[in-house]
């Protein structure tokens, strides 16, 4: 599903080179749920980043679902990840003027899809993470714990292979973040989502069937 191979990443504050990554190779089956651990600077989201498309690699490659992602253009490479990619923050990343229903909604107005379609996959996907009865609700209605599943929602409305989450349960208290990492859990198990999740919380680590640690920018 995903191949990291001898990846290397720097980045330059004004002349001074500052490597992040260095020669990092991952394999990671489909259907899998990892945990990337590491302290704070270790390059644990740099490397999220890169596999999700977000951030370009110096040197390396990285192939998902058999696609070289670092070959794409960038026309080529939003198509990839509004396609095949869905994305959970921290800080959920909703627009606080609309609603549930319509934060759900965004990412397929870049899609064919109809009105009509559009409106069964919003309601799916709400009533999956438990928030079919919030959908007319505004972010500042809801929960933490909510915001995220609306999050969650809206991450996999597009039906994507692959699911990158960076500190998901960052933000919450303890119930909500358990909450959120069984519905993690059930979207891997039962619906055969890859998942890859950045954490420094070892009870969420706990959750994912292989767990890697990043230090100094280097994989164990």
């Amino acid at each position: 599903m995903i191949d990291v191979s001898n990846v290397s990443k720097s980045y330059f504050r004004d002349s001074l080179e500052i490597p992040v990554l260095r020669n990092i190779s991952l394999s990671i089956p489909a259907g899998e749920f990892v945990a990337l651990m590491g302290p704070s600077g270790s390059g644990k989201s740099t490397l999220l980043n890169l596999i999700a498309g977000i951030d370009k690699v110096d040197s390396g490659s990285i192939v998902v679902n058999k696609t070289d992602i670092g070959k794409l253009n960038e026309t080529d490479l939003a198509r990839w990840r509004s396609q095949s990619v869905g994305f959970v923050f921290q800080f959920y990343n909703l627009l606080p003027v609309l609603t549930a229903y319509e934060n759900v909604e965004l990412p397929l107005l870049l899609t064919r899809l109809n009105k009509k379609d559009r409106k069964s996959h919003v309601e799916s996907a709400l009533s999956l993470v438990g928030l079919g009865d919030r959908m007319d609700h505004y972010p500042k209605q809801l929960s933490g714990g909510q915001e995220q599943r609306v999050a969650i929602a809206r991450a996999i409305v597009t039906d994507p292979t692959l699911l990158v989450a960076d500190e998901p349960t960052g933000d919450l208290d303890k119930t909500s973040a358990e909450e959120i990492l069984t519905l993690l859990e059930r979207l891997n198990k039962e619906f055969g989502k890859t998942i890859v999740m950045v954490t420094h919380d070892p009870r969420a680590a706990e959750k994912a069937h292989m767990i890697r640690h990043l230090d100094k920018g280097e994989l164990s």
